[in-house]
Formats: structure tokens, C-alpha cells, sequence
């Protein structure tokens, strides 16, 4: 009921304020058929772990995952951070394009449905206060709410929390990855213990987000974590890449 409501809202304002897609800046859409159609979507060949589309597929997980100890159980993702997506996930993430969270979370829904995982609770990363404050809004609330209410699993927004700033990834190598965002986060015991979640977040690129979140939920007692992204900025099948 809370999906159809809320789509339903969405679809009245694009009405009385017609949008424009995010990805093209067309008239007429947040989200436009010809953007849809331009995706590179992520294939089933990719590492069954951590999602590496590069992986060679000998052994049962790519060269990046042999180096690093991971606490989720497997990582997806819809597409590649390029193309439209890219201009996308700029325009929810910077440029308050709210309303392209609801269009783009009917793909992570249908690849959540492929996938077959048992969780019985949805997580969104969280963003630290500071730019929570100057933003406004969790971009990835914005994929996670939706996607809740379409497969009617409970969103636990307070269970996972980000207790330390960090400086934005971008930029930065593997190492720096890591470092930044280690002890950033803490999970609820009381909310975690012997559950199964589904982390989610936009664009995954090594992984070390994830991994961490991963890690606060796994010591809190987590049974089991997977993680969701809409996009994947896709590295090279290598140890040093992760």
C-alpha cells in the first residue's frame, strides 16, 4: 500500500511540475526509456562474492576478494557507473533530484528478486551529520524506502550509524579507501543480533564502505549481510583494485 501510495504521489507531481530525466534532461520524466536503454547492466558472469564484473572466473572468487577479508556474504549491482546513470546518481546525490530515487529503486527491487537472499531486514548506509545537515537528505534513503515498501521488508535505519566523519572517497586509493572509513560505523546489538540484512547503497567502487558497514553489523551479531548498489564504478581484476 505505502509503495502504490507513494508512487502514486510521485506520478500527481510530475503532473502539476513536469520533470526532467535525470540522466538526459529531457521533458517529460525523471527517468527516460532512452536512458534506460543505454545502462550497461552488470551480467551474471561477475565475481560471486563481491559482484567484479572483470572477474576471469577461475577459482570461486576474483583476485580482489583473495586479499581482503569481507563480512558480507555478496555484494550486486545493477549497472556500471557510466553513461546516464552517472549523470543519475549526481543529480540525486548532489542536485536534490529527489524524485528519481522512486523511479531508479523499481531496478533494485526486480534485481533483488533474481538474487533469491533471505534478509529480514533493509539498511541504507548512512550518512555522517555533517553532510546529512548540508545536504538534507539520505540520497540512499531515497533507493531504500521504495524498495522496502515494494518487497514489503522493514527498513532498520538506526540500527547501523556512522559515528566518525569521513572525507569522500573519491580520489582516493585502496588503502586510503580503507583507512577512511575504519571504526566509522556502529550497529545496535538489540536491532542486529541473529538478523539478516540487506545493506544498500548508490555506487559501490571498492567496496571499502560496504565492507565496513558490513563489519559493524557481523560484530553486533548480525547472522548474515548482503548489500545492494544501483551502480558500480568497475575496477580492474586485481588484488591492489579492491
Amino acid at each position: 500500500m505505502q509503495s502504490r501510495l507513494y508512487e502514486v504521489g510521485w506520478k500527481f507531481l510530475d503532473l502539476v511540475m513536469p520533470p526532467r530525466c535525470g540522466g538526459c534532461k529531457r521533458w517529460g520524466t525523471r527517468w527516460c526509456e532512452s536512458c534506460q536503454e543505454q545502462v550497461q547492466f552488470i551480467g551474471e558472469e561477475s565475481c560471486p562474492k563481491c559482484g567484479n564484473p572483470n572477474w576471469d572466473g577461475i577459482g570461486i572468487k576474483c583476485g580482489r576478494c583473495c586479499d581482503t577479508r569481507l563480512y558480507y556474504e555478496r555484494l550486486s549491482s545493477w549497472v556500471s557507473f557510466k553513461g546516464p546513470i552517472r549523470e543519475a546518481v549526481h543529480e540525486l546525490k548532489y542536485r536534490h533530484n529527489v524524485g528519481l530515487g522512486e523511479k531508479l529503486a523499481k531496478n533494485l527491487v526486480n534485481l533483488f528478486e533474481s538474487l533469491n537472499w533471505d534478509i529480514d531486514f533493509i539498511v541504507p548506509v548512512p550518512l555522517g551529520s555533517k553532510r546529512f545537515q548540508e545536504r538534507g537528505y539520505n540520497q540512499v534513503m531515497l533507493l531504500a524506502r521504495p524498495l522496502a515498501w515494494d518487497l514489503d521488508i522493514p527498513i532498520k535505519r538506526k540500527a547501523l550509524t556512522r559515528i566518525r566523519e569521513t572525507r569522500s572517497q573519491v580520489g582516493l586509493s585502496r588503502e586510503q579507501r580503507i583507512a577512511n572509513v575504519q571504526n566509522a560505523f556502529t550497529a545496535k546489538e538489540h536491532d542486529v543480533n541473529g538478523k539478516s540484512f540487506l545493506l544498500v547503497d548508490d555506487v559501490v567502487t571498492t567496496g571499502a564502505t560496504i565492507n565496513a558497514c558490513a563489519k559493524a553489523l557481523k560484530e553486533a551479531g548480525a547472522k548474515k549481510v548482503f548489500a545492494l548498489t544501483l551502480a558500480r564504478a568497475v575496477q580492474p581484476n586485481s588484488m591492489e583494485a579492491f
